[in-house]
């Protein structure tokens, strides 16, 4: 993308992209023709109109605040910033299942109740916070899955081809890394956004033609949807999905599988 749209706004690119006319956007969501109107011209959007928004574009509403270059509101960040260390462990024993015992992992994870929020969610430290870019935006998706540099890292060595230290990744964040379009992929199938609207909101070329496996979209999902739990919640589905791995014959917890 070039020229005027590559000078707007990431939300306006992707708007670009999927061929949303104002005029549409509107009859499906009741928002004012001229307001969507601005937001393709490039003005920012009101919190409150971004919470409209967010179904009708079929993003999570956290997602559209980052893209929209929006601090996320306080109910709409992970419940539990503890639970971020586990993650990276959810995910390495999930990708060894097989589809059938992934999709009941992820019944037990809608399953579990929601516990009330004890504190805020903690604040993106000060050495990782950077201005709007590409790689800056990728990384408060991220956040959003409650997923820090580390976390990032060793979720991308199991469901993606690319093993790449947490340094690095904040240095994509910077932009003092390149975001190469297969790179963009594999944070694509992660976040579970598709690749070519990821290409759209960080302006870079078209991705390759690499596309997430299912087992790489089941965890994705399954990342999402423990972001809502506490961190004891999340430690007891870990240990749930490692006694599903040994009853199906001991597999290695420890082992790395590309899924993408």
């Amino acid at each position: 993308m070039s020229g005027l749209a590559a000078q707007q706004t990431p939300l306006a690119r992707l708007l670009y992209r999927r061929s949303l006319a104002p005029f549409a956007l509107s009859q499906r969501t009741s928002i004012p023709q001229a307001q969507l109107q601005a937001i393709s011209d490039g003005d920012r959007p009101s919190p409150g109109l971004l919470r409209v928004l967010a179904p009708a574009l079929n993003l999570h509403t956290a997602d559209l605040f980052v893209i929209a270059e929006l601090p996320v509101p306080d109910d709409l960040t992970p419940l539990d910033g503890g639970a971020g260390r586990s993650v990276a462990s959810l995910v390495r024993a999930a990708a060894q299942l097989p589809s059938k015992q992934r999709h009941r992992l992820h019944q037990i994870v809608c399953s579990l109740p929601q516990a009330k929020r004890r504190r805020q969610f903690p604040p993106t430290p000060a050495y990782d916070t950077h201005p709007p870019a590409p790689g800056a935006m990728i990384l408060r998706l991220l956040r959003n899955r409650n997923l820090d540099l580390l976390g990032t890292a060793k979720c991308l060595a199991v469901l993606t081809p690319h093993y790449l230290a947490a340094s690095t990744i904040g240095r994509i964040g910077r932009g003092d890394t390149e975001l190469t379009t297969d790179l963009l992929a594999s944070f694509a199938a992660l976040l579970a956004i598709s690749a070519e609207d990821l290409a759209a909101l960080t302006d870079l070329g078209p991705p390759g033609t690499t596309r997430a496996s299912l087992a790489a979209r089941d965890v994705a999902a399954l990342i999402w949807e423990a972001r809502r739990l506490t961190a004891s919640q999340v430690e007891d589905v870990v240990s749930e999905a490692g006694s599903m791995l040994h009853r199906l014959g001991g597999r290695d917890e420890n082992s790395v599988q590309h899924t993408i």
